[in-house]
């Protein structure tokens, strides 16, 4: 378990150079996690967090909660979480921009809800305040990721070649496309961060119960981007994220 961004970030480039040593197509998605996790850093040295302490301290969480799913999935793929297992498992020759879009997916839709619910205790959750300022810090990410994207898409480009007339055509609306695929996703998150608040509270059964609700949802989510077709297309018509039904 890393405590700073800083080890967070020497495990992830640790795990990098082994991904890319043996071509593991999961190493398209964990160098974009590298680059963004990096600008989250830099946000928080810049002072654009209400609480930077925080922002450091949820960043490290959530990025632990990847890089075991991760670690799991080398030493055995039936131990990651089912989102991950998909997400691992996806044709080692696809293109490098679905590996991503499919750990975003997981790592958004599963693990992010998750890594909120272990840095705001339940005192917090009654603290409207408090909650209103983790909140806005949970939607600056957004900021920080959306001035990635044209810088990500230049190196997905990179990686995968020429592209079609058609794909460059679409570019700027994919650009567009991906940045509301991130508010969006993010306005789902907190919501479920609330229904799992909700369930730790009713105890260890009922959080369980719902943990398993979400893993199930994810991962229909991460496997409906692995089906034929143009991916951000689909997502647009059937959005990002997920969100747990009423209990």
């Amino acid at each position: 378990m890393s405590d700073t961004v800083d080890g967070v970030v020497a495990r992830m480039r640790e795990r990098l150079s082994v991904l890319e040593r043996d071509r593991d197509p999961a190493r398209f998605f964990l160098a974009t996690y590298l680059r963004t996790t990096q600008a989250v850093a830099d946000a928080v040295d810049d002072g654009r967090f209400e609480d930077a302490p925080w922002v450091e301290w949820w960043d490290v969480v959530f990025a632990e909660l990847y890089l075991d799913a991760l670690d799991a999935h080398r030493i055995d793929p039936k131990s990651a979480p089912r989102p991950w297992r998909i997400a691992f498992g996806a044709a080692r020759d696809a293109p490098p921009v679905l590996h991503v879009l499919l750990g975003m997916n997981a790592h958004i839709n599963y693990d992010l809800p998750q890594s909120l619910v272990g840095v705001i205790s339940p005192t917090q959750f009654g603290d409207p305040g408090l909650l209103a300022r983790r909140e806005r810090d949970h939607a600056r990410i957004d900021e920080v990721l959306a001035r990635r994207v044209s810088a990500e898409d230049g190196e997905l480009r990179r990686l995968s070649g020429p592209r079609r007339a058609l794909d460059r055509a679409m570019t700027p609306l994919n650009r567009r496309m991906t940045a509301r695929f991130l508010r969006e996703s993010r306005a789902k998150v907190w919501l479920n961060t609330q229904a799992l608040h909700e369930a730790r509270v009713a105890g260890d059964d009922v959080y369980r119960r719902r943990l398993a609700e979400l893993e199930v949802l994810s991962s229909a989510r991460v496997r409906d981007l692995t089906t034929p077709g143009p991916v951000l297309v689909r997502l647009g018509v059937r959005g990002f994220g997920v969100v747990l039904p009423p209990p």
